[in-house]
């Protein structure tokens, strides 16, 4: 189909564009799907929400303009000619962002400096959320993961993986790693964390790894997809980036060293206390202990698209373990 004629063309006539050359699909996940749009004026991207509420997009936009107002690069939506960040048609909500030409790069590519600001730029984007959002609700309760419960999920895919006919090799690495997370949930099952120690709420990106952030001449350039921005603790996410960042893809160890410099910036912008930081790192190690999502997709959704990612992820998990005192004193001291 000629891109003039495209049911995305006359969407695109809502804004001050220019007149559509070509579309590509980029991008497809749980809450949207992304198009590179180019058109007589240049590149642009174009997100389709799948699966969230106008009000909720809404929010999103309000705070990347924010963000973006405050010299963050967050990629904020751009209007259209009635002054409008979303558009519906036929039912579906899209919303046009600027096109970046950035790469993206993992943690271990950064050298100190680059690490300090990341740290940073996290920090500010952590504070200045906190700071222009409205106030968020303390929670006094969060569940944390029950060793038993994950257990018997566990014993299930174990028992699926023995009933395979055929085997491969990411059934016997699987079968290792479930009984080996067997026997370190019933060694650690004590030190689960309360449930009323749970870290601070602030609001968070939601997704913040190397994919989601672009660099240009060596810079952090834009961050993007901000579909998961929600008010959750900031220091989860925090920790959580650290890991993303900065563990070995291929080994599924920490680098602590990157780890430190990054927080030591991160904390010099928004410093939550040592305990906090503590609470967040315990109670990730917790839910990582507790966590089977990978397997589960896998055997039970026959979804393999996270396979490439479960050697490092359950290898982190028992380095992680052997190394607590390390990998806490890298995250708070």
């Amino acid at each position: 189909m000629h891109p003039g004629r495209s049911p995305l063309a006359a969407l695109l006539r809502a804004y001050p564009v220019g007149s559509p050359v070509a579309f590509r699909p980029v991008a497809e996940g749980l809450l949207n799907r992304g198009y590179q749009v180019t058109t007589s004026d240049g590149r642009w991207f174009l997100k389709h929400y799948l699966d969230q509420a106008p009000g909720t997009i809404a929010f999103q936009h309000r705070a990347t303009a924010l963000l973006r107002g405050a010299g963050i690069p967050a990629v904020a939506p751009l209007r259209d000619r009635d002054g409008h960040t979303m558009r519906r048609i036929g039912g579906r909500w899209f919303a046009l962002f600027p096109w970046v030409d950035g790469r993206h790069r993992g943690g271990h590519d950064l050298a100190p400096a680059e690490c300090a600001t990341l740290g940073a730029l996290l920090g500010t984007v952590h504070a200045t959320l906190l700071r222009t959002l409205p106030p968020v609700q303390q929670p006094a309760f969060t569940r944390s993961a029950d060793a038993a419960e994950s257990m018997a999920v566990a014993r299930r895919l174990l028992a699926g993986i023995a009933d395979r006919q055929v085997r491969e090799p990411f059934d016997d690495l699987a079968e290792h790693r479930l009984i080996e997370r067997l026997r370190m949930l019933r060694r650690h099952a004590h030190r689960r964390p309360a449930d009323g120690d749970a870290p601070r709420t602030g609001y968070v990106h939601g997704d913040f790894h190397p994919l989601n952030l672009l660099y240009v001449d060596g810079s952090p350039a834009a961050i993007v997809d901000w579909d998961r921005l929600a008010a959750l603790p900031d220091t989860e996410e925090t920790v959580r980036a650290a890991l993303l960042f900065f563990t070995g893809s291929a080994t599924g160890t920490l680098d602590l060293p990157r780890v430190r410099t990054f927080m030591h910036a991160y904390r010099a912008i928004a410093d939550p206390g040592r305990t906090q930081l503590t609470l967040a790192v315990r109670r990730l190690w917790w839910e990582r202990l507790n966590d089977f999502w990978m397997l589960t997709r896998h055997y039970v959704e026959r979804d393999h698209r996270s396979d490439p990612l479960f050697p490092a992820s359950a290898a982190l998990t028992v380095w992680w373990t052997r190394h607590w005192d390390e990998v806490l004193e890298a995250f708070v001291e």
